[in-house]
């Protein structure tokens, strides 16, 4: 009997650049050791914004990532304000979820048709895949399309965008700018319903698992900027308490942080813990539109995942046209906030699952300690779990088809990991019952 190993590397996780490693041995039928490799440098992010004053944060933050850097500006801004006591014009609050609403439209959208798909599909890549399925891909092209105008719009540019601040925006748009992008959001929201059934219609392994799933909660709507952070095992508690409960360890195969719930272990973060904690939440098109195909709460089956982020992208897209059709421009883009100390946090939901983030200031306005979080570290050891189940069944299949299906299970959870798997670096190791 035989074993293998296999390896996931992705070389940074402040940018979405990078191989990762993952080594999987198996020792006749049995997982003797699964490690996800992840050579993460220290997070230098948090080191740049000691010293800096609080307005530069949004900025510097936007940077962590090419993806989803709304994120990344939102939960800073978040937790400044909460730091700073600010309070915020209720229009610029709707701006911030139509801002939130874009990255998730476009985030989403590359990630169920570009990086996960082809995997469902057989192809190497989107682009072999266009080969076959030309209007899928020109479909998922125009909606990622409409994603990054309303991050434009919004934001002054597509990537790392410059607009959002604390306080609000440095330039809101006005009435007309934004319900110029209605018909566009309309053929949106009609192509996310077929994107929906076009996902049912993939063929999904039989792999259910127990997860722990931590996501915000809103008493009032599907979650993006605010909320308590909650889980399926009783987890009720506010964005201060976050420390309290959750803890990251270094293990030494890893530079990158495995972040467990104390106590309990592994937690899952991401569209499946936001819809199964949030069903109820969403609007009747996007519930109806999981009927649908019967997608049901609780989906525990990672697989399926794919599902679940097109399902949101409905969300994204029905949420944008609500607040377009509400929108009054506040009486100023932004309020002024003045120099003071104090510490503050804030969890948003990022396309991948919650970021968190914690700002410490002086009197000067100046960060004195910066803590970030993101979701890609939250679900490493939950990855690791559940590829030691999986590896089980995969103990007869041969070497590439092996391999293949490992990839695409990591592919299950997080976009920006998915860019760095599409190079894994594999090495698999075979060895005898008896350990030889």
């Amino acid at each position: 009997m035989s074993g293998h190993t296999k390896t996931i590397r992705v070389d940074t996780l402040a940018r979405v650049e990078g191989e990762g490693a993952l080594y999987i041995k198996l020792v006749g039928e049995r997982v003797a050791d699964v490690k996800l490799k992840i050579y993460e440098p220290p997070r230098f992010f948090e080191a740049f914004l000691r010293g800096r004053h609080f307005t530069e944060a949004p900025d510097i933050t936007a940077r962590i990532c090419g993806i989803c850097p709304v994120a990344y500006q939102m939960s800073a801004i978040h937790a400044i304000e909460r730091a700073l006591g600010t309070r915020i014009d209720p229009a610029v609050r709707l701006l911030r979820r139509l801002f939130y609403c874009g990255e998730w439209i476009e985030s989403h959208t590359l990630h169920v048709y570009m990086l996960h798909a082809p995997d469902f599909l057989g192809y190497q890549d989107a682009i072999a895949m266009a080969q076959d399925h030309r209007v899928v891909v020109e479909r998922a092209l125009r909606l990622k399309k409409i994603g990054n105008r309303i991050v434009t719009l919004l934001g002054g540019r597509e990537i790392h965008p410059i607009s959002a601040a604390v306080g609000g925006f440095y330039k809101v748009p006005t009435q007309q700018r934004l319900r110029e992008l209605v018909e566009d959001l309309e053929w949106a929201l009609e192509a996310s319903l077929e994107t929906v059934r076009w996902t049912a219609s993939l063929e999904f392994p039989d792999f259910e698992q127990d997860y722990e799933f931590v996501a915000l909660r809103h008493p009032g709507e599907y979650p993006l900027n605010e909320g308590r952070l909650v889980s399926n095992r009783g987890l009720d508690i506010d964005a201060a308490e976050y420390e309290d409960h959750f803890v990251e360890l270094h293990v030494k195969h890893s530079n990158a942080l495995h972040s467990v719930v104390r106590g309990r272990g592994s937690y899952l973060v991401g569209p499946m813990a936001r819809f199964n904690l949030n069903f109820d939440k969403l609007p009747e098109v996007a519930q109806q539109a999981a009927r649908e195909v019967k997608l049901a709460v609780p989906v525990k089956n990672p697989f399926r995942s794919i599902m679940v982020r097109a399902v949101e992208i409905v969300f994204a897209c029905a949420e944008a046209l609500r607040i377009i059709r509400e929108y009054e421009p506040p009486a100023e883009p932004r309020v002024e906030v003045p120099n003071q100390a104090g510490v503050g946090q804030a969890i948003t939901e990022a396309p991948r699952g919650i970021l968190y983030h914690r700002y410490a200031i002086d009197e000067q306005g100046l960060i004195v300690a910066a803590r970030i979080v993101p979701p890609t570290s939250q679900n490493q050891k939950r990855i690791e779990d559940d590829l030691r189940d999986y590896a089980t069944r995969l103990v007869a299949w041969p070497l590439e088809e092996a391999s293949w299906k490992c990839e695409q299970a990591i592919r299950n959870y997080d976009p920006c990991i998915s860019c760095a798997t599409h190079t894994l670096k594999l090495t698999v190791e075979r060895a005898e019952a008896d350990g030889v």
